[in-house]
């Protein structure tokens, strides 16, 4: 059975954020990460993209089909950089990996209010933060009043994560790398499509675009049939080329 790992992005864990890829259990073993600092995890004083890829790299079995989503998204790519052997295929939901697309004003914008946001002292407050931070990137969820530990604890680990725009993605790397890439998008966030379109040129990449759900493309009614396809076909290219 084909292995998926999953990597969660910001503010929930792992089963919080791939509620809706459940049902994939029935044709592949699904491997759902829980970053640190994230529930059922205990809080961290600091979250930073470059350790979690080295954590998820070091989960990988070969043959497994990576996917990540928004900060997730940055850590799988990072991930599959320093283990290309390890991997049949990688899958990007919307990662905020904004150097790669460094020079198109709607991504420096985005960056830009990153920075700020987190300066700001807001983030003294997980609630405000938390709100602000979901208006900024285009989710549709609205967190209850007030907030349940877990989602507290989410939010107090999103306000210590090391900002995305730090990240340096290895294009040429991932782009030499023979697996097969998918890159995700949800049509809500003119940088979130501008940073997707870079990796689709750069990766080669396949592009996958459902809009209607915000941030949260996962859970579109097709994405699960749509990354099961990928998933099967670049398991059926990985035979053929072995």
């Amino acid at each position: 059975m084909e292995r998926l790992v999953l990597v969660h992005g910001s503010v929930v864990g792992g089963r919080a954020t791939w509620t809706a890829q459940r049902p994939l259990a029935d044709e592949f073993e699904l491997v759902v990460v829980d970053r640190p600092g994230f529930p059922p995890n205990p809080p961290v004083d600091r979250v930073d993209f470059e350790a979690d890829a080295q954590l998820v790299a070091g989960l990988l079995e070969p043959g497994d089909h990576l996917v990540g989503h928004s900060y997730g998204g940055v850590v799988a790519l990072l991930a599959a950089a320093s283990r290309p052997e390890a991997i049949a295929s990688l899958t990007v939901i919307e990662p905020p990996a904004t150097r790669v697309a460094v020079g198109i004003p709607v991504v420096d914008d985005f960056a830009d209010a990153g920075r700020l946001l987190y300066a700001s002292g807001s983030a003294d407050d997980p609630e405000i933060f938390l709100r602000r931070f979901l208006n900024a990137v285009g989710s549709e969820l609205e967190p209850p009043r007030p907030l349940p530990p877990e989602l507290e604890q989410g939010a107090r680990a999103l306000a210590v994560e090391r900002g995305p725009w730090e990240a340096e993605i290895p294009l040429d790397a991932l782009g030499a790398g023979t697996f097969p890439k998918l890159v995700v998008s949800g049509a809500h966030h003119p940088a979130f499509d501008a940073i997707c379109d870079v990796l689709e040129r750069e990766l080669d990449a396949e592009r996958l675009v459902l809009p209607g759900f915000g941030h949260a493309v996962q859970r579109h009614p097709e994405f699960n049939e749509r990354l099961a396809d990928f998933v099967r076909r670049s398991h059926a290219a990985e035979r053929r080329d072995a």
